[in-house]
Protein backbone atom coordinates (compact mmCIF):
# COMPACT_ATOMS: atom_id res chain seq x y z
CA UNK A 1 0.00 0.00 0.00
CA UNK A 2 1.04 3.24 -0.62
CA UNK A 3 0.04 6.91 1.14
CA UNK A 4 -0.09 10.00 -0.61
CA UNK A 5 0.48 12.75 1.71
CA UNK A 6 -0.26 16.55 1.44
CA UNK A 7 1.66 19.14 3.18
CA UNK A 8 2.69 22.31 3.06
CA UNK A 9 6.41 23.41 4.30
CA UNK A 10 7.19 26.84 5.15
CA UNK A 11 4.01 27.64 2.99
CA UNK A 12 5.23 25.33 -0.03
CA UNK A 13 2.66 22.99 -0.94
CA UNK A 14 3.77 19.33 -1.56
CA UNK A 15 2.91 15.95 -2.40
CA UNK A 16 4.21 13.00 -0.29
CA UNK A 17 3.98 9.49 -1.78
CA UNK A 18 5.77 7.00 0.33
CA UNK A 19 5.17 2.48 1.04
CA UNK A 20 2.82 3.10 4.18
CA UNK A 21 4.93 0.85 6.37
CA UNK A 22 8.19 2.84 5.20
CA UNK A 23 6.14 6.45 5.94
CA UNK A 24 8.23 7.04 9.78
CA UNK A 25 11.23 5.76 8.90
CA UNK A 26 14.39 7.86 7.37
CA UNK A 27 14.50 6.40 4.22
CA UNK A 28 16.00 7.36 0.59
CA UNK A 29 14.41 10.68 -0.73
CA UNK A 30 14.07 12.13 -3.81
CA UNK A 31 12.22 15.46 -4.56
CA UNK A 32 11.14 15.42 -8.13
CA UNK A 33 10.05 19.33 -9.61
CA UNK A 34 6.89 19.60 -12.09
CA UNK A 35 7.50 21.83 -15.33
CA UNK A 36 6.62 25.16 -16.83
CA UNK A 37 2.71 25.83 -16.16
CA UNK A 38 2.25 22.51 -14.80
CA UNK A 39 1.28 21.29 -11.03
CA UNK A 40 2.38 18.98 -8.71
CA UNK A 41 -0.15 16.64 -9.78
CA UNK A 42 0.63 15.88 -12.80
CA UNK A 43 4.22 14.54 -11.91
CA UNK A 44 2.08 12.19 -9.57
CA UNK A 45 2.94 9.23 -11.78
CA UNK A 46 7.28 9.64 -11.51
CA UNK A 47 6.81 9.67 -7.66
CA UNK A 48 4.86 6.26 -7.29
CA UNK A 49 7.99 4.48 -9.60
CA UNK A 50 10.12 5.99 -6.75
CA UNK A 51 7.85 5.10 -3.74
CA UNK A 52 7.37 1.35 -5.65
CA UNK A 53 11.28 1.02 -5.17
CA UNK A 54 11.21 2.21 -1.60
CA UNK A 55 12.52 5.78 -1.98
CA UNK A 56 10.23 8.71 -0.21
CA UNK A 57 8.95 10.43 -2.93
CA UNK A 58 8.38 14.82 -2.21
CA UNK A 59 6.84 16.92 -5.23
CA UNK A 60 6.97 20.48 -4.65
CA UNK A 61 4.46 22.84 -5.87
CA UNK A 62 6.31 25.27 -7.63
CA UNK A 63 6.02 28.96 -7.02
CA UNK A 64 3.33 30.90 -9.57
CA UNK A 65 1.95 27.07 -10.41
CA UNK A 66 -0.76 25.19 -9.12
CA UNK A 67 -1.94 26.43 -5.43
CA UNK A 68 0.46 29.26 -5.64
CA UNK A 69 -0.81 30.50 -8.73
CA UNK A 70 -1.06 34.20 -8.68
CA UNK A 71 -3.80 35.58 -10.45
CA UNK A 72 -2.12 39.10 -10.54
CA UNK A 73 0.90 38.30 -12.51
CA UNK A 74 0.79 36.44 -15.91
CA UNK A 75 3.35 33.33 -16.62
CA UNK A 76 3.47 34.82 -19.81
CA UNK A 77 5.84 37.21 -18.52
CA UNK A 78 9.29 36.66 -19.95
CA UNK A 79 11.11 37.30 -16.09
CA UNK A 80 8.65 35.16 -14.46
CA UNK A 81 10.43 31.72 -16.00
CA UNK A 82 13.99 31.89 -14.29
CA UNK A 83 12.16 33.77 -11.05
CA UNK A 84 10.63 30.05 -10.43
CA UNK A 85 13.55 27.99 -10.86
CA UNK A 86 15.60 30.53 -8.70
CA UNK A 87 12.64 29.80 -6.58
CA UNK A 88 13.05 26.31 -6.67
CA UNK A 89 16.65 26.84 -5.11
CA UNK A 90 15.95 29.00 -2.78
CA UNK A 91 13.47 26.78 -1.22
CA UNK A 92 14.83 23.48 -1.55
CA UNK A 93 17.07 23.44 1.82
CA UNK A 94 14.33 24.17 3.98
CA UNK A 95 12.20 21.13 2.36
CA UNK A 96 15.07 18.72 3.25
CA UNK A 97 15.91 20.20 6.27
CA UNK A 98 12.22 19.40 7.28
CA UNK A 99 12.54 15.67 6.11
CA UNK A 100 15.37 15.55 8.19
CA UNK A 101 14.85 17.25 11.51
CA UNK A 102 11.72 14.79 11.38
CA UNK A 103 13.67 11.83 11.23
CA UNK A 104 11.91 10.86 7.65
CA UNK A 105 14.77 10.98 5.06
CA UNK A 106 17.90 9.70 4.89
CA UNK A 107 20.57 12.30 5.04
CA UNK A 108 23.31 10.65 2.80
CA UNK A 109 21.05 9.39 0.33
CA UNK A 110 19.12 12.48 -1.04
CA UNK A 111 18.18 12.91 -4.62
CA UNK A 112 16.95 15.85 -6.61
CA UNK A 113 14.98 15.43 -10.15
CA UNK A 114 12.36 16.91 -12.51
CA UNK A 115 11.23 17.39 -15.89
CA UNK A 116 11.50 20.43 -18.38
CA UNK A 117 11.69 23.27 -15.85
CA UNK A 118 12.14 20.73 -13.58
CA UNK A 119 15.49 18.89 -15.08
CA UNK A 120 16.47 22.63 -15.55
CA UNK A 121 16.05 22.88 -11.87
CA UNK A 122 18.04 19.83 -11.16
CA UNK A 123 20.69 20.82 -12.81
CA UNK A 124 21.43 24.14 -11.39
CA UNK A 125 20.84 22.88 -8.07
CA UNK A 126 23.96 20.25 -8.68
CA UNK A 127 26.13 23.51 -8.90
CA UNK A 128 25.27 24.53 -5.41
CA UNK A 129 24.53 21.87 -3.13
CA UNK A 130 26.82 19.29 -2.17
CA UNK A 131 24.38 17.29 -0.47
CA UNK A 132 22.70 15.93 -3.75
CA UNK A 133 23.42 12.34 -3.32
CA UNK A 134 22.48 11.65 -6.87
CA UNK A 135 19.96 13.56 -9.71
CA UNK A 136 18.16 12.67 -12.72
CA UNK A 137 17.15 15.46 -15.66
CA UNK A 138 14.60 14.85 -17.94
CA UNK A 139 14.24 16.56 -20.66
CA UNK A 140 16.00 19.79 -18.86
CA UNK A 141 19.00 22.03 -19.93
CA UNK A 142 22.59 22.74 -18.27
CA UNK A 143 23.32 25.78 -19.94
CA UNK A 144 20.36 28.74 -18.93
CA UNK A 145 21.89 31.40 -20.75
CA UNK A 146 22.03 29.38 -23.54
CA UNK A 147 18.81 28.24 -23.40
CA UNK A 148 17.22 31.67 -22.92
CA UNK A 149 19.32 32.88 -25.82
CA UNK A 150 17.48 29.70 -28.07
CA UNK A 151 14.33 30.45 -26.99
CA UNK A 152 14.53 34.10 -27.56
CA UNK A 153 15.35 33.31 -30.95
CA UNK A 154 12.74 30.62 -31.40
CA UNK A 155 9.24 30.38 -32.61
CA UNK A 156 8.19 30.03 -29.58
CA UNK A 157 8.89 33.52 -28.46
CA UNK A 158 5.94 36.63 -29.11
CA UNK A 159 7.43 39.46 -26.55
CA UNK A 160 8.04 42.87 -28.34
CA UNK A 161 11.17 43.60 -25.72
CA UNK A 162 14.53 44.46 -26.77
CA UNK A 163 16.55 40.83 -26.64
CA UNK A 164 19.37 42.15 -25.51
CA UNK A 165 18.02 44.10 -22.98
CA UNK A 166 16.09 41.14 -21.22
CA UNK A 167 20.11 39.24 -20.92
CA UNK A 168 21.81 42.30 -20.36
CA UNK A 169 25.47 41.31 -18.00
CA UNK A 170 23.33 41.08 -14.84
CA UNK A 171 21.22 38.66 -16.21
CA UNK A 172 24.01 36.47 -18.27
CA UNK A 173 25.49 36.41 -14.49
CA UNK A 174 22.98 35.15 -12.68
CA UNK A 175 22.44 32.18 -14.61
CA UNK A 176 26.05 31.46 -14.92
CA UNK A 177 25.99 30.81 -11.73
CA UNK A 178 23.96 27.93 -11.95
CA UNK A 179 25.22 26.79 -15.31
CA UNK A 180 26.55 23.06 -15.04
CA UNK A 181 27.67 23.79 -18.26
CA UNK A 182 30.31 26.45 -16.87
CA UNK A 183 31.17 24.27 -14.16
CA UNK A 184 30.97 20.69 -14.89
CA UNK A 185 33.33 19.68 -12.33
CA UNK A 186 30.06 20.31 -10.00
CA UNK A 187 29.30 16.94 -10.74
CA UNK A 188 31.97 15.68 -8.61
CA UNK A 189 31.57 12.22 -9.62
CA UNK A 190 28.22 11.64 -8.53
CA UNK A 191 25.43 9.32 -10.31
CA UNK A 192 23.71 12.36 -12.64
CA UNK A 193 21.08 10.19 -15.54
CA UNK A 194 20.01 12.42 -18.17
CA UNK A 195 17.25 11.72 -20.71
CA UNK A 196 16.22 14.06 -23.70
CA UNK A 197 14.08 13.49 -26.95
CA UNK A 198 15.82 14.35 -30.54
CA UNK A 199 12.63 15.90 -31.49
CA UNK A 200 11.70 18.51 -28.28
CA UNK A 201 10.64 21.28 -29.47
CA UNK A 202 10.47 23.48 -26.45
CA UNK A 203 13.62 22.52 -24.53
CA UNK A 204 16.42 21.76 -27.50
CA UNK A 205 18.13 18.17 -27.32
CA UNK A 206 20.82 19.72 -29.15
CA UNK A 207 22.25 21.58 -25.98
CA UNK A 208 21.74 18.21 -23.78
CA UNK A 209 23.84 16.51 -26.56
CA UNK A 210 26.51 18.95 -26.53
CA UNK A 211 27.24 18.99 -22.71
CA UNK A 212 27.78 15.32 -22.60
CA UNK A 213 29.91 15.29 -25.33
CA UNK A 214 32.04 17.69 -23.48
CA UNK A 215 32.01 15.87 -20.10
CA UNK A 216 31.82 12.36 -21.38
CA UNK A 217 36.11 11.59 -20.87
CA UNK A 218 36.16 14.15 -17.62
CA UNK A 219 36.69 11.59 -14.06
CA UNK A 220 34.10 13.70 -12.62
CA UNK A 221 31.26 12.53 -14.93
CA UNK A 222 32.43 8.96 -14.74
CA UNK A 223 28.55 7.71 -13.55
CA UNK A 224 27.11 9.94 -15.67
CA UNK A 225 24.55 8.50 -17.70
CA UNK A 226 22.55 9.64 -21.33
CA UNK A 227 19.29 7.86 -23.09
CA UNK A 228 18.52 9.58 -26.24
CA UNK A 229 14.71 9.24 -26.98
CA UNK A 230 15.09 8.89 -30.34
CA UNK A 231 11.76 10.60 -32.40
CA UNK A 232 10.25 11.82 -28.86
CA UNK A 233 9.42 15.53 -28.46
CA UNK A 234 8.24 17.19 -25.39
CA UNK A 235 6.75 14.42 -23.26
CA UNK A 236 8.55 11.98 -21.13
CA UNK A 237 7.21 8.46 -21.92
CA UNK A 238 6.19 5.60 -19.29
CA UNK A 239 9.14 3.81 -19.40
CA UNK A 240 11.82 6.55 -18.74
CA UNK A 241 9.55 7.47 -15.53
CA UNK A 242 10.78 3.67 -14.18
CA UNK A 243 14.01 4.00 -15.79
CA UNK A 244 14.66 7.36 -13.80
CA UNK A 245 13.27 5.45 -10.71
CA UNK A 246 15.48 2.23 -10.93
CA UNK A 247 18.19 4.72 -11.84
CA UNK A 248 18.01 6.22 -8.21
CA UNK A 249 17.21 2.37 -6.61
CA UNK A 250 20.64 1.30 -8.02
CA UNK A 251 22.32 4.47 -6.71
CA UNK A 252 21.23 4.06 -3.55
CA UNK A 253 22.12 0.33 -3.01
CA UNK A 254 18.33 -0.95 -2.62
Amino acid sequence: MYQIIQKSIGGIPLLEIVQEELKDQPIPTVLFYHGWTSHKESVLVHGYELAKRGIRAILPEAYMHGERFDPNHSLNDNTIFWQVVFHNLQEVQMIRDHYLEQNLSDPDRFGISGLSMGGITTSAMLTQFDWIHSAAVLMGNTNPYAFSKWLLHSNWYSGNENIDGLLSQKVKDQLTAVSLSDQPEKINGRPVYFWHGTQDELVPFEQTEQFIQQIKDESYAENISFTIGSGHGHKVPYDISASMAEFFKKSFNL
